[in-house]
């Protein structure tokens, strides 16, 4: 399960114009595209795919950014795919991230923070499979 995560470009970055750079370097990190649509959360589907974080102050916040405009969903394969793709998004805070990574060259700010990955393995399965059917993944 180590080999893949799940990315979401959020509505900001692709408002901005960014799915094609995004994209881009995702690729040129060596992350392969297994599955990949253009969609838009609707708020019942936001709160759900983070109901993690429901008791969070900023819950109410995201779910609304989150079901704002079309998102791009993904699951990408890598070996150690979910850690490496965290290195690549860089910290939440743009402000904070490290040079180069897709958080400091695309996102808005810490809640417009144009990218989401999937923090652990589990989650990286759970999240693909609320996007994709299995079909959808090669």
């Amino acid at each position: 399960m180590s080999n893949i995560t799940f990315t979401m470009i959020k509505p900001d970055a692709v408002a901005d114009g960014h799915i094609g750079a995004i994209l881009g370097k995702i690729t040129e990190a060596g992350f392969k595209i297994k599955a990949l649509k253009l969609t838009q959360l609707t708020m019942a589907d936001a709160k759900k795919f983070y109901e993690v974080h429901a008791e969070r102050p900023f819950y109410g916040e995201l779910t609304e950014f989150m079901s704002s405009g079309p998102i791009v969903a993904a699951v990408l394969e890598k070996e150690n795919a979910v850690e490496d793709f965290r290195k690549l998004i860089g910290a939440t805070n743009p402000a904070e991230a490290a040079e180069g990574t897709i958080r400091k060259m695309f996102a808005r700010s810490v809640g417009e923070n144009a990218v989401h990955g999937s923090d652990s393995d589990e989650n990286a399965r759970i999240e693909a499979d609320f996007h994709f059917a299995g079909r959808e993944i090669f």
